[in-house]
Order: structure tokens, then C-alpha cells, then sequence
């Protein structure tokens, strides 16, 4: 099969196609024939080898993914060869076919493509646990989401929306903060021209955002987090700005934040019920209308674009890879 590989650590010119032998299935595994596979940060980190865990040489990039079951594991039940899914696993997802643990994957809901479901289960389950299981969020609360043009920051305005809070978009230029706007937030920061802080404050009349939602950190985390009021919540979900900020713990005391860290792999792993939880509310939300947004379809051949793409921030929402044939709706 062909599949994307990352033969020496380093930027997105490391990334090269190549054919290599398919995955046999194992027990409690799921064989998919890959029609689409989405673009994440993370999987800059992983190339690079500077994420929280090292995957070893050679390996095939590629979290998120949507196609067709082409075969079961023992022990599986639930799935079928002919079955449309979406769903992630660590790495691999960059190929014409790869192999996921049975509880990483999920039927595809209706009304959702192959690409938008490709776009669809690691952003907006993030978005939904950021916003839902972790931050507590409430109709008519203020709701800031930094990085709200990329991926992550595209799914928690859409799920904040719908769900009925006040959102508050930031990002990097005016032309990231329209798409925000577009889907449903009240207001936008342009946070490199603006005081973050401020502007927070003079948005929600000085009472201050209920919940921060962070999938940047930098810079930006801890004037944020002071924006925050008393008894508010912050959830931290990356760091696409570059550096992991060092916040403060006297303003989480004095301003009694909570503050919460949310790896989607690891919350997968360990809170099932939370998962199934959050996959009925997303599924209600997409009969509702809800559709993830995606600007950019690469070509498996242009993988090493599309990635570099992703990291100098240029795309104003999701980047998916096609791989497979885009089954007719």
C-alpha cells in the first residue's frame, strides 16, 4: 500500500510517500481502507520527535482519519467490512489503509463525507470535552477560544455556539477572525494588535470570560487566564503558539480558576463513559446541521505541502488528505 512516511525527524520536507506492506489485523482491531486523513499539529510534533511521547523511525504520520472497514479483529463486535467509520489512532492514519483499536473508532454520523469526517472526530470530540466535560459550559456564558481560526479553535466556536454560549474569537489577523465570526461567535480579538486582557475585560463588561479554551498557550495563556472571573474555568489543549507558558498558581488562587489539561489520546483511553457521552452529543449536533469546516483537500502526493502548510498557519480551518475514493452520499 501507499501511505506517507517519516524517515528522518525534522519539518514537513521530511514526509515522502512510499510503498510499504499493509497491516495485518490483530485482535481488537479494526483493518480501514483510508479515504481521507486530516492534518493536526500534533502530527507537526510528532515529525519533528517534540511531542509529549517519541514514535521511532520510519513511522507514518496521520491521527485522524474516515473509510471503510475492511476487516475485523477477533474479539470485535459492533463493526463490519463495508461499514463507513471515522476515528483516530497515535500515528498512521496517512495511508491507504491502517489498523485502530476498535474503541478509536466510531460509525460515521449521517450526512457527514469521507473528508468531513476525516475533519471531524479529533477536533470537534476535543472541542466538545474542552468545552462540555471539562469547562462546564453554560447557555449565555462568555466563552474564549484562542487560535480560533485553526482546526481545533474552528470546532470549539461551532460546538460553543450551538450550544448556546456567547463566543469570543482570537487569533492572529483580522481575515482568521472572519471564519470565527462565521460560525457563530459574538466578538473577535485580533490578539497580536490587541491587548488580549482588555479586550476580554471590555467585551463582557468587566465580569471577565467564564472559560478559556487554549489550544495555543505562548504568550497569550496567561493574560488570558487573567481575564478570566472569579470562579471561571481554563482548559488547556496545546501549544500551537511554540513555547508551553509558565502560568502564575497566585492568580489561579486568588481568582479561584479551575484548570484543566485535556490530551484527547489519553482521555479516550481512560474515560470511556465521558467518550460515549460526548460522541451522542456531537452526533445530535451534526443531525442539528453541524458541519466541520475544511479548506484545504491535498492529494496524498502533496502530503509534505499540505503539512507545511499547516505549520507556518496558513489555512483559515481543517486540511485533510485524500486518499481513498470519496464515497457518493
Amino acid at each position: 500500500m501507499r501511505a506517507a512516511r517519516c524517515e528522518e525527524y525534522g519539518g514537513p520536507e521530511q514526509v515522502v510517500v512510499r510503498e510499504v506492506p499493509a497491516p495485518e489485523v490483530t485482535p481488537g482491531h479494526v483493518l480501514v481502507d483510508v479515504a481521507a486523513a486530516a492534518v493536526n499539529f500534533p502530527d507537526l510534533l510528532f515529525i519533528a520527535d517534540r511531542y509529549q511521547v517519541s514514535v521511532g523511525l520510519p513511522f507514518t504520520p496521520g491521527s485522524e482519519f474516515s473509510g471503510t472497514v475492511a476487516a475485523v479483529g477477533e474479539g470485535v463486535v459492533g463493526f463490519a467490512p463495508g461499514d463507513r467509520v471515522h476515528g483516530s489512532v497515535v500515528t498512521g492514519a496517512m495511508a491507504e489503509q491502517v489498523l485502530a483499536p476498535a474503541r478509536s473508532i466510531a460509525p460515521v454520523p449521517a450526512g457527514l463525507s469521507m473528508v468531513e469526517a476525516a475533519a471531524f472526530r479529533v477536533t470537534y470530540l476535543t472541542a466538545y470535552h474542552a468545552l462540555v466535560t471539562a469547562g462546564a459550559v453554560e447557555p449565555g456564558q462568555w466563552v474564549v477560544v484562542l487560535g480560533a481560526a485553526g482546526g481545533v479553535g474552528t470546532a470549539c466556536v461551532d460546538v460553543a455556539t450551538r450550544l448556546g454560549a456567547r463566543v469570543i474569537a482570537a487569533a492572529s489577523s483580522p481575515e482568521r477572525l472572519q471564519v470565527a465570526t462565521k460560525l457563530g461567535a459574538e466578538a473577535g480579538i485580533d490578539y497580536v494588535a490587541e491587548d488580549l486582557k482588555t479586550r476580554i475585560k471590555e467585551i463582557t463588561g468587566g465580569a471577565g470570560a467564564d472559560l478559556v479554551v487554549d489550544p495555543v498557550g505562548d504568550r497569550w495563556a496567561e493574560p488570558a487566564l487573567r481575564a478570566i472571573r472569579w470562579g471561571g474555568r481554563f482548559v488547556t489543549i496545546g501549544f500551537a503558539g511554540g513555547e508551553i507558558p509558565r502560568i502564575p498558581l497566585n492568580l489561579v488562587l486568588l481568582k479561584n480558576v479551575t484548570v484543566r489539561g485535556l490530551e484527547l489520546r489519553t482521555w479516550v483511553e481512560r474515560l470511556p463513559e465521558e467518550n460515549a457521552r460526548a460522541r451522542e452529543g456531537l452526533a445530535q449536533l451534526v443531525a442539528d446541521g453541524m458541519r466541520p469546516l475544511v479548506s484545504e483537500v491535498h492529494e496524498l502526493d502533496d502530503v509534505a505541502t499540505a503539512l507545511r502548510r499547516v505549520a507556518e498557519r496558513i489555512p483559515t480551518a481543517k486540511v485533510v488528505i485524500s486518499i481513498g475514493a470519496e464515497e457518493k452520499q
